[in-house]
């Protein structure tokens, strides 16, 4: 029984290549750096929102909470927003700065 034999080549000659121009380029990083951008005031307005009645009145910190405070959603589900914000602010700062 006769067999053939296929040659595969790593060269990428046959593939079609895209070519993004820098304005589309520019417009995919504007998109990337909004998302990013819109999920961590998403998360600072949730935290935000945790601390509402008991530890602050609007903008103003109330005295009561010099005795002690506790977000309505409990401190470990707030420290783990406020890494998540972090990380947003991280991400946003290395793409910014085309360290990705």
């Amino acid at each position: 029984m006769a067999r053939e034999l296929t040659v595969v080549s790593g060269s990428k000659l046959d593939e079609e290549e895209t070519v993004v121009s820098p304005e589309e380029k520019y417009r995919l990083r504007q998109n990337v750096m909004g998302v990013v951008l819109k999920d961590a005031q998403h998360t600072w307005a949730e935290m935000w929102r945790d601390l509402q009645g008991e530890v602050t009145d609007g903008v103003v910190i109330l005295p009561e909470a010099e005795k002690g405070c506790k977000p309505k959603c409990g401190w470990s589900e707030f420290l783990e927003k406020m890494w998540l914000l972090k990380h947003y602010i991280d991400y946003a700062q290395r793409f910014s700065e085309g360290k990705m």
